[in-house]
């Protein structure tokens, strides 16, 4: 099967005061489709609920992760099959994918059509954006959720570097990685969104039987946006770690419901921005 995470060309580069012509790699960005089927035995409907762009592979944790963050799905039970959709001449979509529901799930349509409050131009202020998000019925986090220590998350930025491997080739990539307190790295997943690459990981730990992930870390190579947060909380993941900053919305929803917040992790040094609680030295 052909690589479609990097796409390789000839680019002009320029260094040491001279151009020359290099091969380099970009990370791929391709359109997916995401339909559902639900209804009743006798009356099933197929809809298409979302189009996101993203980076080619796990394409099936992607759209079982959405469906379970966006609150759509409760389990992983749910799911009859899921895979590649056909279009009208009966051929595979490659960039379309199907998630066949049990008879029993009932889908709320309105779901679907909700506003995404992640964007910071949307204009929505904090208060308005978390009443928003509330409706997803945030599982608790547990308070006494193992801790974990300082010497163990300082290398977790290292682990997931080393993971990366669409990410050494093109430099393109973000990354999302599930931790447990005794340093082990059980799931990654890279994508060039960063919401896509937690949707990836979260559909895989649905799939791998991971749930309830009460127990886990989970760690973003890049910034903590209030979408992150809001996803990592729908997983019941108690820490968000990250390479960067967080936003202040994102703060504001991980103080508010319980979640623990590390930003600008690194081989020394962290800053812990709610629930201090959950790290020990």
């Amino acid at each position: 099967m052909p690589n479609r995470r990097t796409q390789s060309l000839t680019i002009k580069k320029f260094s040491d005061g001279k151009f020359d012509f290099v091969s380099d790699s970009l990370a791929v960005e391709e359109p997916l489709e995401i339909q559902i089927e639900f209804g009743a035995k006798d009356n099933r409907i197929r809809k298409s609920i979302s189009v996101t762009m993203r980076t080619p592979q796990h394409d099936a944790d992607l759209a079982i992760g959405f469906l379970f963050t966006e609150g759509i799905i409760a389990g992983y039970e749910q799911i009859k099959s899921v895979g590649p959709n056909l279009d009208e001449d009966g051929k595979v979509n490659i960039n379309a994918i199907l998630v066949v529901l049990d008879f029993e799930v009932e889908v709320d349509l309105k779901k679907l059509e909700r506003h995404f409050y992640t964007s910071s131009s949307c204009g929505v202020c904090g208060k308005s954006s978390i009443e928003a998000v509330k409706m997803n019925n945030f599982p608790v986090l547990p308070a006494d959720s193992p801790p974990f220590q300082i010497s163990k998350i300082h290398f977790f930025p290292n682990l997931l570097k080393a993971r990366q491997t669409v990410f050494e080739k093109t430099g393109g990539l973000h990354a999302a990685a599930l931790f447990d307190n005794e340093g082990k790295l059980h799931l990654l997943r890279e994508d060039v969104g960063r919401h896509n690459a937690v949707d990836k990981l979260i559909g895989a730990a649905l799939s791998a039987g991971l749930f309830p992930m009460n127990n886990f870390l989970i760690m973003v190579s890049g910034r903590v946006s209030f979408e992150l947060v809001q996803k990592s909380m729908m997983g019941g993941i108690p820490i968000l770690a990250a390479v960067g900053a967080p936003s202040s919305l994102a703060v504001q929803l991980a103080e508010e419901f319980g979640m623990t917040v590390l930003g600008f992790v690194k081989n020394d040094k962290f800053n812990i921005y709610s629930h201090a609680q959950r790290v020990v030295f």
